[in-house]
């Protein structure tokens, strides 16, 4: 995806990733209610993501279903490398350092990140 989807673009990519295809209404009764979105609203994000080229719409009678366009994988590793270059100059080492510092790391992270270090370097 080129162009970064917003929070609420990506609140309804995560719903369709989790069922697809979906409708308008399917994702207002899903999602909407608890962001407090009309359909319409749901169907300007839809719009969106469909000229990002992050869903696709295919026309079923009188509705349309939606799909992901891209896989999560994707979609995440292209925000969590956006997020890394505007925070931390491209540099994952000092984010580390800034969760460390901050205590927010659990022991069950810090595990984590030796094992991948350890197999990173194997």
């Amino acid at each position: 995806m080129a162009e970064r989807a917003s929070d609420s673009e990506m609140q309804v990519l995560s719903a369709l990733w989790d069922e697809a295809p979906q409708t308008a209404a399917d994702l207002t009764s899903r999602i909407g209610k608890i962001n407090g979105w009309t359909q319409a609203t749901v169907k300007t994000l839809l719009a969106r993501l469909v000229q990002k080229g992050a869903v696709t719409a295919e026309a079923d009678g009188r509705r349309y279903l939606y799909s992901p366009a891209i896989e999560r994988a994707d979609a995440v590793g292209e925000e969590s490398q956006r997020f890394v270059d505007r925070l931390f100059g491209g540099r994952v080492s000092p984010l580390i350092a800034h969760l460390a510092d901050r205590e927010a790391l659990t022991d069950i992270d810090i595990a984590e990140i030796e094992a991948l270090l350890k197999r990173l370097k194997s």
